[in-house]
Formats: structure tokens, sequence, C-alpha cells
């Protein structure tokens, strides 16, 4: 018994050795190095001095980088804003579609695309010589080019189609196993069609609904080419602040703790979707009980007065 036990448990080992081992390289020692050289100084020419320092946190309150954080915080909101909005009536319509592999295609069809090869499209459509501009010269609706790229709101169009499909399939996948005849007793029981999508619906997607803000904002925020090929000279972003303390300061704990940061906040939203999807099975446990215990009594009701 002794013997099968231990087989058991070193064919257990031999089996999540390899992913261990992956995981432990490719992830837990980059995320190690990055802590570590976050609390270090900045060598005299670049690199790192192996002496503790909290200067590089210090730096991140200068007021340079405070308005850059604003300003990527702010673009972030408005473009996982619009995501949202965007998504739930497509992962709804989705849900509802007959045709739901063909949806799925046209959604996921972009990612077939290298990510720079779709920016720079974006740049042809919006640069003052490119499509939409001659188009619109050619209508004569306008007298003379108008300036749609390099500035706050070219950042927001291409992030929001870079990142909306990370919110609709999400999204879609909730609601696709959404138990509908919640709606239909809801409308039973008075509620409007609307009513019924944001008392019982809403409720009942919320892990998937917080799964697709998280898979937006927590990308938005970190986004680096985007706000580097179609933003202007006030676009920066946070990603740009880390690659420039990269490549070009060389302040490699500046840049460690903004990452630092960066891979917190993204802790923070996992553990706040797993708390959610717990949380969600069993509000929809107790809901789908309450609305057919409703149904139940008001047809008893209706039926001893007839």
């Amino acid at each position: 018994m002794k013997k099968n036990t231990l087989g058991k448990r070193w064919l257990g080992y031999a089996y999540a050795g390899p992913m261990g081992l992956w995981f432990t390289v490719f992830f837990v020692a980059p995320l190690a190095i990055i802590i570590i050289y976050s609390f270090l100084k900045k060598g005299l020419y670049g690199g790192v001095e192996w002496s503790f320092s909290l200067s590089a946190y210090a730096q991140m309150f200068n007021a340079s980088f405070g308005k850059v954080i604003f300003r990527t915080l702010w673009i972030t909101i408005i473009s996982t804003a619009i995501c949202m909005l965007i998504a739930l009536p497509c992962g709804y319509a989705m849900a509802r579609s007959k045709h739901q592999t063909l949806f799925l295609f046209l959604v996921i069809i972009p990612f077939w695309t290298n990510s720079l090869i779709r920016i720079y499209a974006w740049i042809n459509i919006l640069s003052t010589e490119g499509f939409l501009n001659n188009l619109l010269l050619s209508l004569h609706l306008i007298k003379e080019p108008l300036k749609m790229i390099y500035n706050h709101g070219s950042v927001i169009l291409v992030l929001v189609y870079m990142y909306v499909p990370f919110a609709i399939l999400p999204l879609f996948t909730t609601i696709d196993k959404f138990d509908f005849t919640l709606l239909d007793a809801a409308r039973d029981l008075g509620a409007t069609k609307l009513g019924a999508i944001l008392r019982v619906m809403i409720p009942g997607i919320k892990s998937g609904f917080f799964t697709a803000l998280i898979f937006t904002f927590i990308p938005i925020f970190g986004a680096y080419t985007v706000p580097l090929l179609v933003g202007g000279k006030d676009s920066t972003m946070v990603g740009n602040i880390i690659v420039d303390q990269v490549q070009k300061t060389r302040n490699w704990p500046l840049a460690s703790a903004f990452s630092v940061i960066l891979t917190l906040i993204s802790m923070v939203g996992v553990m706040l979707m797993l708390s959610s999807s717990a949380k969600e099975k069993a509000q929809k446990k107790d809901l789908q009980g309450n609305m057919k215990l409703a149904a139940q009594v008001k047809k008893h009701h209706e039926e001893g007065t007839v």
C-alpha cells in the first residue's frame, strides 16, 4: 500500500515537474528580479547598484510622472468603459443568436493579424492624407484634412479596437450559460423587459462582466505600442515610461518600480475576479431558487382564484 502511494506521489511529481519548472524559470524568476531591482539604486552608467534604496518609488511621485499616471488612468477608464458598452450588447446578441460560430469567428479573426499591422492600418486610415480624410474631401464634406491622429482621441479609438474582443468573449461565454428562463419568470412576476435584464441577468453575469473589465483595463493601462505610434508627445502612458527608462535613461530600478505597481494592480484585479466568481455562483443558486419559488407561489395563487 505504501509502495503504491509512493509511486503515485512520484508520478505526480513527474507530471507536474516540467510545468512547475517552466513556471518558475519564465514567471517567478523574472518577477523576483523585477521586485529586487525596484529596491536598488540606479548605476552610474545604467543598470543597478547592489545597495538597498527606495529612491525608485520616491521618483514615482515626481510631478511629471504623476501627470503621465493620471493621463494613463484617464485614457484607460474611458477606453475600458467604451469597450464594456460595446461588448455587453454584442455578447448578448451572440448568445441569443443561432449563428454563434460565425460571430465568434468575426470577433477572433483580427487576432490572426499582427497587432503592429493593425495599428499601421489605423494610421493610414486616420492620417491627414489617409483614407478617411481623402473620402471626406472627395465628398466635399470638408475643405481641408482633419487632424484625427496623434492625439488622445486616436489613442482611445485604437485601444478600443484592439481590446474590445477581450471584453466580448468573457461576456459572451457567461451570458451563453445564463438561464434565460429566469427572465421569463421575472416578466411573469411583473418586471419589464429592461427591468428583468437589469435586476436578474446583470447580477447573474457579474463574474463575466468583471472578467471582461479586468481583461481590458489591465492591458490598456500598460499599453505601449498604441500610444507610441498613434499618440502625440502629450499621449505618453505608463508603458512608454517603463520602456524609456530601460532603453534610454537606463534607470532600471524606476522601470522595475512601475512594473511592480502594474503587477500589483493585476494581482488585485485577478483576486477580485475570483472572489466575484465565487459569490456569483452562490447568488445564482439563491436567485434561481427564489425565482422558481415565487413563480410556483404565483401559479398556485392563480389556480386558487380561478
